[in-house]
Order: structure tokens, then sequence, then C-alpha cells
């Protein structure tokens, strides 16, 4: 489909977390996905290095299958730009192959969901990515982080660091969110959708 770069074993799936670089934005709501992307590497013993796909990669073993994961160090609104570079480095032919982690405004906060495909809910990131693979057809993890009150106030809110008590419950969605990774691994995603999108 996008051609393939890469020399050795392509991997089996390209996990792809989303935030915004900059230490400003460390801990924000919008930096759910690339905390998810992190935890994974730590669980699995590896470090992730800027490559030459604007984004900071690495790969782990998850079951015995090649996983890639990667933190776009565009901003969030061009995550597209290093999706695309990523598809090609990592010999993806099949775009359930790419797992998109990101937050989003729809679900509850704290809550996880997993899709594949659809729509883009007003997560600029996943417009960018949408928009670079010329497809929707992605997997997507979705971490919940509600919506402010208000109206118009979504951008501030996203980029806001939660208090306390959330902060808490946003920890243990991330990992139940690289936990809903490393189950698609070994599970296959659609029983885990299944599990995860009806276990609470």
């Amino acid at each position: 489909m996008f051609g393939r770069e890469r020399s050795g074993t392509p991997a089996a799936l390209l996990v792809i977390g989303l935030g915004n670089p900059e230490a400003e934005y460390a801990g924000t709501r919008h930096n759910l996905g690339a905390e998810c992307v992190h935890l994974l590497a730590q669980r699995h013993g590896a470090r992730l290095k800027m490559g030459k796909e604007k984004a900071l990669t690495g790969e782990v073993r998850i079951g015995g299958a090649l996983v890639a994961l990667a933190f776009p160090q565009t901003y969030m609104n061009e995550s597209g730009q290093s999706a695309r570079l990523l598809v090609r480095r990592y010999g993806i032919e099949d775009l359930a192959q790419v797992v998109v982690v990101h937050d989003e405004l729809d679900l509850p906060s704290a809550r996880v969901k997993l899709k594949l495909g659809g729509g883009t809910a007003g997560n600029n990131g996943i417009k960018s990515v949408h928009a670079h693979l010329n497809s929707a057809d992605f997997a997507r993890v979705r971490i919940g982080i509600g919506r402010p009150p208000g109206a118009g106030q979504a951008i501030e809110y996203v980029l806001k660091r939660p208090g306390k008590a959330e902060r808490g419950l946003l920890d243990v969605a991330v990992q139940e969110a690289a936990d809903a990774v490393e189950a698609i691994v070994t599970d296959g995603f659609e029983r885990t959708m299944n599990r995860v999108n009806t276990g609470k």
C-alpha cells in the first residue's frame, strides 16, 4: 500500500501515541496517547529515540510479535506527517495494524474504548493521520477526558493539566490503554475491543 523501506521483518503492529512534544505539554490531557506509548516502552524495556520519521520510536516484543512504538514530534495537528513515514518504515500493508492512542472529549474522563475506523471526534491529530494516510481504516485506543463546562473552551481544556483527583484516574486509564494494546497483539483487535468496550 505505502511501499516498504524496511529491510528487516515488518512490524506486526505500529502503535502511535498522539501528543505535543514540548515539555510544557507534558502531563496535559492532550498528551495521554504519548504517555501510553512511553509506558509500553518502559514495560518492555525499550528506549524511544528520535528517528527520521519525525518521531521518537522504539521496538518491543509482545507475545513474540514485533511491535513498533512511536510518539510523533510534530505538533498534534501535524501528526499525520509522521504517521505516513512510520507506516512506510515498518512495512504496514493493512491499516488495521496501525493503532493510534489518543485523548477524546466525547468519552467520560478516564474511560477507555477501542474503535476501528470511523470519524475523528474533532481530534486534530486523528484528522491529520486520516488525511495523510488517505484512510480512516486504522484502529484507535481512545482515552476519555470528558468535555469542559461551557462552550468554546475545548482547546484550553485539552492543553491543561488535570487536577490531582482526575490525574489519578487518568493514570489508571493510561495503564488500561497500554493493557489494551498488549491484548490487541495477543488476542486480536475485535476480541479486545469487545472486552474493553463492555468492561465498565
